[in-house]
């Protein structure tokens, strides 16, 4: 069962913070994004509940988003609180998690951003301008994550 986004970006908060490092609302929300895609791709499930949107910087996790914004550009400090879907993460969750992490975590929130907004992906292929909070579907981040995968 999917669980929020607060408690995947939670567990990045976690790896993060085991490293003496920190993270930026912004990589928050695209390695959470990022992470999401890769469990539809690899394992068929998706790793979150939450809605996604086509938001002219890329994709974005309005529930997330929400709960950093008031970090600005800064570094989260703490875990992300409150939630209704909370669903403890499952091993392969943690381990793909992981993964992502050690794959994504080094880049800046710009990097990110510009990774998940490229041509061709299913942000650029919801995003239309003037159409803000138009939903990214699953299948459609499925479907490009799998082909990355594919590509090695």
């Amino acid at each position: 069962m999917a669980t929020s986004a607060r408690a995947v970006a939670n567990e990045f908060i976690r790896l993060a913070e085991a490293e003496g490092k920190s993270l930026t609302p912004l990589q928050l929300i695209k390695l959470t994004y990022l992470a999401h895609g890769w469990m539809l791709a690899l394992y068929q499930r998706p790793l979150i509940s939450d809605r996604i949107e086509a938001w002219k910087y890329g994709p974005v996790i309005p529930d997330l988003y929400r709960a950093l914004r008031d970090y600005g550009s800064g570094n989260v400090t703490s875990p992300i609180v409150g939630g209704s879907r909370f669903v403890p993460l499952d091993a392969q969750e943690r381990d793909l998690i992981r993964q992502v992490y050690e794959r994504y975590g080094n880049k800046n929130g710009i990097l990110l951003s510009r990774l998940t907004h490229q041509p061709g992906t299913p942000w650029h292929m919801t995003w239309e301008t003037d159409s803000l909070g138009r939903g990214i579907s699953n299948d459609l981040i499925a479907e490009h994550y799998r082909q990355l995968a594919n590509a090695g």
